[in-house]
């Protein structure tokens, strides 16, 4: 019985210890996964519908992009989004943010095509802001890493047009 006892022991510690890391796994705050790598300093929303929701409520514009993991463009764009400083502050207090690998059923969301990266912003009224475009006219919502300029602009003329609305 000695041995059984102790074998008991053992699993005990074993559910102690493993409820234990649980809780301090939750302490901690989790690694931001919804920024696939787009800025993990930025909160970043899980949907479409939660981003129309909150853009609605908090009064900001919502910036969505649209990427794919596999696609060269897509990474490029995603590297120098993610390391500069002046977007990165923009995201993460002026805009609701949200990145996307699958098309949404909003139609207005690809007014020219389904064509990635592809960056779109919709109003607080919730409307898509078609008239905010990069500078291809054969692809108007996608920008490349040397872009970076155009889309700040853009982003500024983002929420001077709420601003301009309200």
């Amino acid at each position: 019985t000695m041995l059984h006892s102790a074998l008991a022991l053992c699993l005990l510690l074993v559910a102690v210890s493993s409820n234990l890391a649980i809780a301090i796994k939750k302490e901690k705050r989790p690694p931001q996964t919804l920024s696939r790598g787009w800025g993990d300093d930025i909160t970043w929303v899980q949907t479409y519908e939660e981003g129309l929701f909150y853009a609605q409520k908090s009064k900001k514009p919502l910036m969505v992009i649209h990427h794919l993991e596999d696609c060269q463009y897509s990474q490029a764009l995603k590297q120098v989004f993610s390391q500069n400083e002046e977007i990165q502050e923009m995201a993460q207090n002026k805009f609701i943010m949200l990145n996307l690998m699958h098309e949404t059923t909003d139609k207005n969301l690809s007014p020219d095509g389904q064509y990635v990266p592809r960056i779109m912003f919709v109003d607080p009224s919730l409307t898509v802001r078609a008239d905010i475009a990069g500078r291809y006219s054969n692809r108007l919502y996608t920008y490349e890493p040397q872009d970076l300029p155009l889309l700040i602009e853009n982003m500024k003329k983002a929420l001077r047009l709420i601003q301009s609305e309200l």
